[in-house]
């Protein structure tokens, strides 16, 4: 028989979920894809948003944040412009992570005026910690202008709405305590000097509306005090090799290992070498990459001190080599690993009628591209932005 205290907390899961779903609804657009009925506030891209390197510790921040859109001329008073200390006095409710505010799976569909600015909130719990660990707040972008606080310090700023940027947010956090994030964003669209794509104020013709704010995953990530910050991976097809260099943080007496594994999972080479120093890996009998056979290679690679492994993360990459070469009439063509390529593909825009700069889903970007292939084609030309 279940008990009164068990039932009860049943009740008030199922209540909390309901209050959360009643907090968000699309808006409704012109057109909706086919994908928007998969979109909802427990489940928002929750793929692992950086494949490029991957570790297994992580938090998804994507979901229901509090925003609040200001006009220009009522800006919040705080200690200073964009200090991260000043915040609106009230919020306008809830917006859907990370969709741009005038996007329909975001819930709002609202337009930023001019000179105005798109506020978020959202609060969190600190994930598990090593003992001298760091917290990293990563965001896949936030289109234009944005600055982030964690519990009214500002921990940092960012120009640019199409590449990914990180803070250090350490030194912010409260112990034993939920730590709240804001984020200001501010976008001229154009209005200002930035490259901003197709987007303009007044959409018209082949021009389009703006996207203002995140539009793709925050997360968190724990690591610890020596990290891993980046690889560089640069394969050389005509040497039959693969140079890999792995940057690190807080480096003390430290190396670095590096291992590839084929598509098979076979280890194909393993060679230790020192951080920040490009490392060379053999790779003999290349399976070479082409858009008819897309074969990948993975990387491991770790950094240790002594005995002990600090981090560890995973990568991928492909052997393939792009080149300017004459062809057997003395043409000059775009060489795909020293033979011409004849590139047939369609321009993407990469906008969508319902998540504008994001898509629905991950399935929704995957239909993209499988069926750019069914349809003959070997390429697509992005533009502006990458998702």
């Amino acid at each position: 028989m279940i008990r009164i205290t068990q039932l009860v907390a049943v009740l008030i899961g199922w209540m909390c979920v309901e209050s959360r779903a009643a907090d968000w609804q699309p808006a409704k657009a012109p057109l909706m894809t086919r994908w928007a009925k998969d979109v909802s506030p427990e489940k928002v891209h929750p793929e692992y948003p950086r494949p490029q390197m991957v570790r297994e510790k992580w938090v998804n921040l994507n979901g229901l944040w509090d925003y609040a859109i200001v006009a220009g001329s009522n800006q919040p008073q705080g200690a200073s412009p964009g200090s991260g200390l000043d915040q609106p006095a009230k919020w306008d409710g809830k917006i859907l992570v990370p969709f741009p505010v005038e996007s329909a799976l975001s819930g709002v569909m609202k337009r930023v005026p001019d000179n105005g600015k798109l506020w978020y909130r959202h609060s969190f719990a600190t994930p598990e910690m090593a003992k001298d660990g760091r917290l990293l707040l990563h965001f896949g972008a936030s289109d234009w202008e944005t600055v982030v606080s964690v519990n009214g310090k500002k921990v940092g700023e960012h120009r640019g709405g199409y590449d990914p940027f990180s803070f250090d947010i350490t030194d912010a956090l409260k112990p034993n305590s939920e730590q709240e994030l804001v984020v200001e964003v501010s976008d001229p669209t154009d209005g200002s000097f930035q490259p901003r794509g197709k987007q303009i104020r007044k959409p018209h013709g082949i021009w389009y509306t703006p996207t203002t704010g995140i539009w793709q995953t925050v997360w968190l990530e724990p690591v610890p005090k020596t990290y891993i910050d980046s690889l560089v991976i640069v394969p050389d097809v005509d040497a039959n090799v693969v140079r890999v260099t792995v940057r690190a943080k807080n480096l003390r007496k430290h190396a670095v290992a590096v291992s590839i594994f084929d598509s098979k999972a076979q280890k194909v080479a393993t060679i230790a070498g020192e951080p920040g120093v490009a490392i060379e890996l053999p790779i003999k009998g290349a399976k070479l990459w082409s858009p008819e056979s897309p074969d990948l290679y993975f990387v491991g690679a770790t950094i240790a001190n002594s005995s002990q492994v600090d981090d560890g993360v995973v990568s991928y990459f492909a052997m393939r080599k792009i080149s300017l070469g004459k062809d057997e009439h003395g043409v000059q063509r775009l060489m795909l690993n020293n033979k011409p390529l004849f590139q047939y593909g369609p321009l993407d825009q990469g906008f969508w009628p319902d998540g504008l700069y994001t898509a629905p889903t991950d399935e929704a970007l995957k239909y993209d591209i499988e069926m750019t292939k069914k349809l003959g084609f070997n390429m697509i030309r992005k533009h502006v932005k990458v998702e």
